[in-house]
């Protein structure tokens, strides 16, 4: 059965930092990519990162990219997003997602490219 279990979220002050974590089990037959999105309440889910599992390549949404950072440890099948400088738009439920290797767009940054889902982590910022 394919996991992906998040991890890392929490209340934090403004101005703070964080990293959230999303590790992958019983993926086959491996990962091209991992993506984070994010909900905000009232809100649609939006992109905010990604990384190509292969490579490490990343991309990032334009909004976010000043403050985010993308990582992944191939050897434990986890990726990371370590989110500085928060502030109250940060606020939202924070998604990880894994897409099997199928020939798609290098960087994938809709959710419809993605295969799998995590259980979602709230982050909440505190003014």
């Amino acid at each position: 059965q394919v996991k992906l279990v998040e991890a890392g979220g929490g209340e934090v002050q403004a101005g703070g930092s964080l990293r959230l974590s999303c590790t992958a089990s019983n993926i086959t037959p491996s990962i091209y990519a991992m993506g984070w999105f994010r909900q905000a309440p009232g809100k649609e889910r939006q992109f905010v990162a990604t990384i190509n599992w292969f490579g490490g390549s990343t991309n990032y949404a334009d909004s976010v990219k000043d403050r985010l950072t993308i990582s992944r440890d191939k050897a434990t099948n986890t990726g990371y997003l370590f989110i500085d400088n928060l502030n109250s738009e940060d606020t939202a439920v924070y998604y990880c997602a894994a897409s099997l290797p199928r020939g798609g767009p290098y960087f994938i940054t809709t959710g419809g490219g993605y295969d799998y889902w995590g259980q979602g982590t709230q982050v909440t910022v505190s003014m």
